[in-house]
């Protein structure tokens, strides 16, 4: 018996990424290379494993951008996005404590400028409108476990919106945690 519990030590392989499996994930990003002051974005999203150890992610997000306008003054805009998307698995440790994902999502959303103020203190009227938003969203993710039900995010994602008078690309470099709930 102890010789083959010597044989077996080690062998066991983390009970992670199953099939079904689903995690709570709870991010934050900086945006643009801006300093956080200047732009942000959080969000929360279901993720749900599938046989190969790929996911999907449903979630959404909230991002401001601050533009700055007058000694002082910045003018917000904001976007509220809903996603869905496909996360392929790229690579994987053989311990299943670190994985790579190359993900693609769906986002549709709205966007406020200056929360629906057109006229600015100064009495300055801004041409950018509020709108309906949509387009996508390409994601390098990393995930390394701590526990069987906890794991550390980090991202690097392009986001390309259509809709908008703001800017049709924004790139975000984000930290997160997952929490694994079944």
């Amino acid at each position: 018996m102890i010789g083959v519990l010597a044989l077996t030590m080690g062998q066991a392989s983390a009970q992670r990424c199953l099939p079904k499996m689903q995690g709570i994930e709870v991010s934050g990003a900086f945006v643009d290379g801006k300093p956080l002051s200047a732009a942000f974005c959080g969000g929360v999203a279901l993720s749900t494993y599938t046989r190969n150890g790929s996911k999907w992610l449903f979630g959404g997000e909230y991002l401001q951008r601050n533009y700055a306008y007058d000694e002082g003054m910045t003018i917000p805009v904001a976007q509220f996005t809903a996603e869905g998307g496909y996360y392929q698995k790229l690579l994987m440790d053989a311990s299943k404590t670190l994985f790579v994902y190359g993900g693609v999502s769906a986002l549709a959303g709205y966007e406020t400028v200056y929360w629906g103020k057109t006229l600015l203190p100064d009495g300055a009227t801004l041409q950018d409108r509020n709108a309906f938003i949509y387009g996508g969203a390409l994601t390098l993710n990393i995930e390394v476990y701590l526990s069987d039900r906890l794991a550390l995010l980090g991202n690097v994602r392009e986001r390309c919106l259509w809709g908008n008078d703001t800017g049709l690309f924004h790139e975000q470099y984000g930290i997160g945690l997952k929490i694994i709930i079944n």
